[in-house]
């Protein structure tokens, strides 16, 4: 699993909690490399993976700030190929995980409407096509993290929102079924936006892990 990548490198990130870099962030900048145009758009292509790497991180910053500001202490933040994690030290009550987990999308949308408004205004140049791209960066991370499956965050504010209603278990099971039905359909969704699109994604939904949560008993 990325998410258990080997740290190669560690900094004192904002609040002060601890950013470790897994060492397969390293096939960002090669995939990239792989589908680019070659020597021509080298410089495109390292703005675009230093951006979405960047975008990532803050994205991973606004959740620690969603803990910092409720006193739940952060252990680390952990950036790698396959995005990110923010690690709590404890466990945040449900009340409390709603806004930490929303609070990553927030900061993409953030950053997708001040790019969106700045880049308009912007003599044409590579600055201007690093803030256009910037914009739709953030808005393709915001908008893919609230899918609702696990374990995204759109899982996790789903299941979140479906306990202000319903008891846990019944919670548990209906988000684990959407997210089933979601992940049973992702490869084929992906296989279609590969060749439609051209989009590649290294994530993959857990199908046990939602079977499981369907079939939980009580």
């Amino acid at each position: 699993m990325l998410g258990n990548d080997t740290p190669i490198f560690e900094f004192r990130g904002p609040f002060g909690v601890p950013v470790q870099v897994g060492g397969t962030i390293i096939l960002l900048p090669l995939i990239f490399l792989s589908f680019g145009g070659g020597a021509a758009t080298l410089i495109y292509d390292a703005i675009f993976v230093a951006m979405l790497i960047g975008s990532i991180f803050l994205h991973e910053v606004g959740h620690a700030w969603g803990c910092k500001v409720q006193g739940v202490p952060v252990r680390r933040i952990m950036i790698h190929g396959g995005g990110g994690f923010c690690e709590h030290a404890r466990s945040p009550s449900y009340t409390q995980q709603e806004l930490i987990v929303a609070m990553g999308p927030i900061v993409n949308l953030v950053i997708w409407a001040l790019a969106s408004l700045a880049a308009p205004m912007m003599a044409p140049g590579v600055a201007a096509w690093a803030v256009y791209w910037l914009a739709w960066i953030n808005l393709f991370l915001a908008l893919f993290n609230l899918l609702p499956v696990h374990p995204l965050d759109g899982g996790k504010l789903f299941q979140l929102f479906l306990l202000r209603f319903l008891p846990s278990g019944t919670a548990t099971r209906i988000s684990g079924g959407i997210g089933l039905v979601i992940a049973v359909l992702w490869i084929p969704g992906m296989i279609w936006l590969y060749f439609n699109v051209g989009l590649v994604l290294f994530f993959f939904p857990p199908v046990r892990m939602h079977l499981q949560m369907l079939r939980l008993s009580g």
